[in-house]
């Protein structure tokens, strides 16, 4: 009883558009209870992270217990210091979100990107768990992931490693939401299955009847449309989704041959409604990749859906207090250590002088 009443727990929270999701985690990645809490990107930073405080405090009054860090994860870049720099979603630039947090919640707090989140979820308690070389990538409306080589996440130079989605598939392609052309995204994310399917059906109207009646217009064609057509057994919507399968095939392939993961778990929208394709992409990359790469090899569907952000956020925020911890209390052997060894090493100065001075 007094160990669960001493359990170390921590918050995860994720900051969409359109509203903030907290939990309460524990040390198995169980959400103990959680909260949401409605938000809009044009009340401004101020006001979002308001929110973000209420539901949090929300959250644990509902669990009557107190969390010992805090993990958010946002559609963000983040810098290493906890510094929004820019969210397209929120319209934020450069704001302080983990000072701020800190300030008023009175936690430590780490800021993360929400994808990374995600993969910190999968890595630590879904279908990651328990391997130390493994890529995470999400196939949603964008395109990202991460990167976790001998047991530890690539963070970067500057905290953007993982960006999956903007490796360049073919020069000079399509463009991208980035500064680039022909990104794989551009090619495989929800956004642009969308894209690519407009363009199709307007140029061949006739043959994209069925994407037109299920959207209700071209414009309206979305990559849902596109699964929806492709599962009733429309021959366009089959093309499409080849073309996708091998567009994502031939982008995995060079992540494969570049970091050597042992697995591959992929996830998202397009994934959750195309599981298919994960079965596809292990063929076509196993076939494609430099064999010593995919030896052991395996492609799997990712496990904890939607939860993913939320658990790692949490996940994420208890790695980084152990490691301040172990950090803090290797300081303070050093020091006692130190201190040992200086006065050994005056009393053997001092019975040395004693000694001379008898002599």
């Amino acid at each position: 009883m007094n160990s669960k009443k001493n359990e170390f727990l921590t918050l995860g929270v994720d900051l969409g558009g359109t509203k903030v999701e907290s939990a309460l985690i524990n040390a198995k990645g169980s959400i103990l209870v959680s909260h949401r809490h409605p938000t809009d990107p044009e009340k401004g930073a101020e006001r979002i992270i308001d929110d973000v405080v209420a539901c949090v405090t929300e959250c644990l009054a509902k669990g009557k217990k107190k969390a010992q860090a805090l993990g958010i994860g946002i559609a963000a870049q983040v810098s290493l210091t906890g510094v929004v720099r820019t969210s397209p979603n929120l319209g934020w630039k450069n704001v302080p979100l983990k000072t701020k947090l800190e300030e008023k919640l009175k936690l430590p707090v780490v800021v993360t990107n929400d994808v990374r989140a995600a993969a910190w979820g999968e890595w630590q308690f879904g279908a990651g768990k328990g391997i130390d070389d493994l890529v995470v990538l999400f196939v949603g409306t964008g395109v990202g992931g991460s990167v976790v080589s001998s047991g530890r996440m690539l963070e970067g130079c500057n905290n953007s490693a993982g960006e999956l989605g903007h490796t360049t598939l073919i020069v000079e392609g399509r463009k991208c939401h980035c500064p680039n052309k022909g990104c794989l995204e551009a090619y495989a994310g929800g956004w642009a299955i969308a894209e690519r399917a407009q363009e199709a059906v307007h140029d061949n109207p006739v043959t994209g009847e069925n994407l037109i009646s299920l959207a209700g217009s071209i414009e309206k064609i979305t990559a849902s449309s596109v699964t929806q057509a492709y599962h009733e057994g429309d021959q366009l919507a089959f093309q499409l989704v080849r073309e996708t399968a091998q567009y994502l095939s031939a982008g995995i392939v060079s992540i494969i041959n570049a970091f050597n993961p042992c697995l591959l778990v992929l996830g998202g929208g397009v994934i959750e409604g195309l599981p298919e394709l994960i079965k596809t992409v292990e063929t076509s990359v196993k076939k494609r990749a430099l064999k010593p790469s995919v030896e052991k090899f395996k492609v799997v569907k990712a496990a904890l859906g939607d939860k993913a952000g939320i658990v790692g956020a949490a996940a994420l925020a208890r790695a980084q207090v152990k490691k301040q911890f172990v950090k803090l209390n290797t300081h303070k052997t050093q020091k006692s250590s130190e201190k040992s060894f200086r006065r050994s090493t005056h009393k053997k100065y001092r019975k040395r002088r004693s000694e001379e001075g008898k002599k």
